[in-house]
């Protein structure tokens, strides 16, 4: 195990990052961070920010210097970034699932060799296949590039045959997965902790509402069967096992309006839909995540009271700082803001959680400070 008093450190300087380097200096842990801009929200709270480009040796040596353990924040840190700190110091996840889940071709043919459902799709690697692949898939589909997207980024929907070559196109013609759009009940998400032993613990099943392919809100605990929140934390454990994955990783799936699931994408960190476990449960996914890099038991991850999560973008500052007295009014509603000096459109600048017994009682108080915020569905 590696105890308080070690410093331990994070690849990217972003919101996951910094909520990681509050967790891991509240249990007594000094803590580096590795990202390349100066106004790194997760640099600002580190004992130690290295302030160099991903794949900068001088900077993954300091890094590797540091730290007795190293974990990340996001996926599209170079894989030759996570081989070299492997080979100085413990990583983990480790440099083989970070790859995996980052490229959406070999995420999605994983999950299919191992026997897990997901919508139908095919791999394009050039336009001379998307005139048989559209024919097999058929519409509505999307079409998604294998590597870079989030947030609805990198993906154009496909109404017609006619509109998958201009979508290529679109997407830089660069390879790409064609997928079944299929008719949606729910989407889901479980946020689950795997230790080097193989013991998992699974956070109580999200249920996620996206506006411009966006997390918007989050609800907790999702509105679905008990014995499909079930499958869907058995699902989740059984793709950790595959992957022997350690660490906290977030597994996305579908509810199909036949009530089946579906998987849609591994995310090997904490997650957008997990922030909810931040005042929720009795151990957040951050404190789970430092858990895990360090070699210590899982935390309890009980639900203490049914919440809902509203994520809050740049759009809300248009016109001058938001009106924080509408939500801090409120007993029940608790505020984390990421630290990041510029809001942008569709940035994510941070977000509330609002906790009550009553989950419809939750739900109407987040949306009546969606409205006093400003945040207005599109």
């Amino acid at each position: 195990m590696i105890l308080p008093g070690s410093t331990i450190g994070v690849m990217g300087g972003g919101q996951l990052g910094r909520m990681f380097v509050i967790a891991a200096r509240t249990m007594g842990y000094k803590v580096a961070v590795l990202d390349p801009d100066p106004g790194s929200p997760a640099g600002a709270m580190a004992d130690y920010h290295v302030q160099t480009a991903y794949d900068d040796t001088v900077g993954l040596a300091r890094m590797a210097e540091l730290c007795a353990a190293i974990t990340t924040e996001f996926e599209n840190v170079p894989a030759e970034s996570f081989q070299y700190l492997q080979d100085h110091c413990q990583v983990h996840p480790s440099p083989a699932a970070v790859a995996l889940t980052r490229d959406r071709i070999r995420e999605k043919s994983f999950l299919r060799d191992s026997g897990v459902a997901t919508a139908p799709f095919l791999a394009i690697t050039d336009d001379g296949q998307l005139d048989m692949a559209i024919n097999d898939i058929g519409t509505p589909a999307l079409l998604k590039t294998a590597t870079g997207g989030y947030d609805g980024k990198g993906q154009v929907t496909i109404h017609s045959a006619a509109d998958v070559h201009q979508a290529y196109q679109e997407l830089g013609q660069v390879p790409c997965v064609l997928e079944k759009r299929v008719a949606l009940a729910r989407e889901v998400s479980v946020v689950l902790a795997r230790n080097e032993s193989g013991q998992s613990a699974c956070f109580p099943v999200a249920e996620n509402e996206h506006i411009n392919g966006i997390l918007d809100t989050t609800i907790v605990p999702a509105r679905i069967p008990a014995t499909l929140a079930q499958q869907a934390r058995d699902m989740a454990t059984r793709i950790a096992d595959r992957l022997q994955y350690v660490g906290t990783m977030a597994v996305e799936m579908f509810v199909t309006e036949e009530g089946e699931l579906l998987v849609n994408e591994i995310a090997p960190r904490p997650h957008n839909s997990g922030h909810f476990t931040l005042n929720a449960t009795v151990t957040c996914q951050f404190e789970q995540q430092v858990r895990m890099l360090c070699g210590l038991p899982a935390g309890d991850t009980r639900l203490l009271s049914p919440v809902v999560m509203i994520n809050l973008l740049g759009d809300i500052w248009n016109k001058g700082e938001p009106d924080w007295a509408s939500l801090l009014v409120h007993p029940e509603i608790k505020l984390h803001l990421y630290g990041k000096a510029e809001a942008r459109i569709g940035r994510k600048m941070g977000h509330f959680n609002v906790l009550h017994a009553d989950p419809d009682h939750a739900l109407e108080l987040s949306q009546q400070a969606k409205t006093h915020l400003g945040i207005l569905e599109k």
